[in-house]
């Protein structure tokens, strides 16, 4: 398959899918995707693109949560 960005060629991995909106994140780890080797970019099956959507949806209880730091930039110069 080939990266509909940049054109690279892809590879099935899993990886982890990160989502936020409105301050809201979540994370969903071990997704199958298509991965590109040049750019990077993740590209996802509908079938795989459905159930996220249940996950953003909450329809699943999380596996964990986990304390993430967060910094401003902008008020350390």
């Amino acid at each position: 398959m080939r990266c509909v960005f940049c054109g690279g060629e892809t590879t099935k991995m899993s990886v982890t899918f990160s989502y936020e909106e409105e301050g809201e994140y979540f994370l969903v780890e071990n997704v199958p995707a298509e991965v590109c080797e040049r750019c990077g970019e993740k590209t996802y099956s509908p079938e795989v693109t459905d159930e996220l959507l249940k996950f953003a949806k909450e329809q699943f209880r999380p596996l964990r949560k986990v304390e993430v730091p967060v910094f401003d930039f902008a008020a350390a110069l």
